[in-house]
């Protein structure tokens, strides 16, 4: 598309809800990926992996040169982001096989809370009224689907475990965010995606190597499932974010991501005939519009 001139006003609300509904099949596809007997780890990997190997002929097309002279500190924060990024994925991944996936995307989708705690206590960065309001309602609403996730006595569950390692992922995804802010600055989009997703993968391949998941021996079906989420998700879902953020502000983008656990509530309840429990209902209602007046807040 020509870069010269705005794109029709429409065209951006379009990619938008096309990559929410990209995003919103990640973990219906994880799910499905560990049905076909992929460990958790080696999904993480092949996303990350395939999605870096995808975008390397575009990187290195339009970005090149940016990528051979990277100064030494841009190399350490890829480093830094790639290592959060990957963390990210592989807890975030695992928990989906100890909770539900409403509760998975709900929880690892608080990013935003966490971002804006990180930016006060880091860079004295003070968050308006409204933001504070927002942390506290979805905080709320987080403690409200760990309670209601704590009594659940389905077999071969452990919900408490899934929910904390889906926050522990969006505590990484939120450094990874942080990080990423800075190295963004300077870098081409093709550039900083490619170095985020391939040093991520780095990363994930050697957690492979040292706990023994093996990568390989797997059926057809899994590594198309595996392909379909580096297609899908990873860079449909999440390139479309980030092309939009020149054409529409982050706050309203940040509201877009609160669709991600509800399409994926939807996908899991059609796909995998998963319910939820009142209180766990409610929790879904104030984390999401926590996390609204929160993002209303950013933008003021």
């Amino acid at each position: 598309m020509d870069g010269s001139r705005p794109p029709p006003r429409w065209l951006p609300f379009l990619v938008l809800g096309v990559g929410l509904l990209a995003i919103s099949f990640g973990a219906i596809l994880a799910r499905f990926a560990q049905g076909h007997g992929l460990p958790s780890l080696t999904i993480a990997t092949l996303r990350l992996g395939l999605a870096a190997l995808i975008i390397t002929p575009i990187a290195l097309w339009q970005s090149g040169r940016t990528l051979r002279t990277l100064s030494l500190q841009q190399a350490l924060l890829t480093c830094g982001a790639g290592f959060f990024l990957a963390l990210h994925f592989a807890t975030w991944i695992t928990s989906l096989e100890y909770t539900s996936v409403a509760s998975s995307t709900a929880l690892v989708t608080t990013n935003l809370l966490w971002v804006g705690i990180a930016s006060f206590l880091l860079f004295g960065e003070r968050p308006s009224r409204l933001m504070l309001v927002g942390i506290i309602i979805s905080l709320s609403g987080s403690l409200l689907i760990f309670w209601s996730d704590s009594r659940s006595s389905a077999p071969g569950s452990n919900p408490l475990l899934g929910n904390f390692l889906a926050i522990v992922g969006s505590w990484c995804f939120s450094a990874y965010l942080l990080i990423g802010r800075r190295l963004r600055a300077n870098l081409p989009l093709p550039a900083y995606v490619w170095l985020a997703y391939g040093s991520a993968a780095i990363f994930l391949v050697l957690a492979c190597q040292t706990s023994g998941t093996p990568l390989t021996g797997y059926t057809h079906a899994a590594y198309l499932v595996a392909l379909g989420m580096a297609l899908g998700p990873q860079l449909l879902g999440h390139t479309s974010y980030n092309w939009s953020l020149k054409h529409v502000s982050p706050t309203f983008i940040a509201v877009v991501t609160l669709g991600e656990p509800v399409g994926s509530a939807l996908l899991a309840w059609i796909v995998f005939g998963e319910s939820f429990a009142l209180m766990q209902g409610v929790g879904f209602v104030l984390l999401l519009v926590g996390i609204y007046l929160a993002a209303r807040g950013e933008g003021q």
